[in-house]
């Protein structure tokens, strides 16, 4: 099938045909799009975005009761004037 590279606001597009889209089983949202020998190859995204994310908030949070937090330790000239 030939279709035509469109342009898209300041972008440029395809239009997907649904089969294409049922057969591969992807849907309208987010996929991974990468060049592979001379081919631009679009699929399924291998995990959630943030997919680990709040584990990783909740570990910080348990571990920032232990260690000290950073920013006060970086002085800078126009937080002379604060009290920490």
């Amino acid at each position: 099938m030939k279709t035509a590279i469109r342009k898209m606001g300041n972008s440029q597009g395809v239009l997907i045909p649904k089969p294409f889209l049922m057969q591969t089983g992807l849907d309208i949202g987010e996929v991974e799009i990468e060049v592979e020998n001379d081919a631009i190859v679009i699929r399924k995204p291998k995990k959630k975005s943030r997919e680990g994310w709040a584990e990783a908030c909740r570990t910080l949070a348990d571990k920032s009761i232990e260690l000290p937090i950073a920013w006060p330790l970086i002085p800078n000239e126009a937080d002379s004037g604060f009290t920490w």
